[in-house]
């Protein structure tokens, strides 16, 4: 696949990823690694979450969701920061709604993946 990195097109892989991770023919963690760099570290509303946990998830909303929106609302790359706020909403398979607004501040790799995100939400 020749999807562009987070670094290169932000609103595209907030759109891209949740789509291709949770629905998508791809080995998950070929998706994962796809888009971060080795060692990416995600610290989600003050918990820390490493590559192998986020997979972890993954595999549990491959099994609960049937749809992932996402709404992006301003996104800015500078040098190796990015930031973005977006609205992700999953539909669940028992037709429970979930809609998170997300608050992302990450930084970059050289080669364009993310490296690490800091996100706030609110649902």
């Amino acid at each position: 696949m020749s999807a562009l990195p987070p670094g290169a097109d932000l609103a595209g892989y907030l759109r891209r990823y949740p789509l291709e991770i949770t629905f998508g023919d791809d080995d998950p963690a070929e998706v994962f690694d796809r888009y971060h760099a080795p060692g990416f570290v995600m610290h989600n509303d003050g918990l820390a979450l490493d590559r192998e946990q986020l997979l972890a998830h993954v595999a549990s909303g491959r099994k609960r969701a049937t749809e992932v929106r996402v709404d992006v609302h301003d996104v800015a790359v500078t040098g190796e920061v990015a930031a973005a706020r977006y609205v992700l909403t999953a539909v669940m398979r028992k037709g429970q709604v979930v809609e998170t607004e997300i608050f992302m501040f990450g930084r970059l790799a050289p080669d364009g993946r993310l490296r690490e995100i800091t996100q706030l939400t609110r649902g």
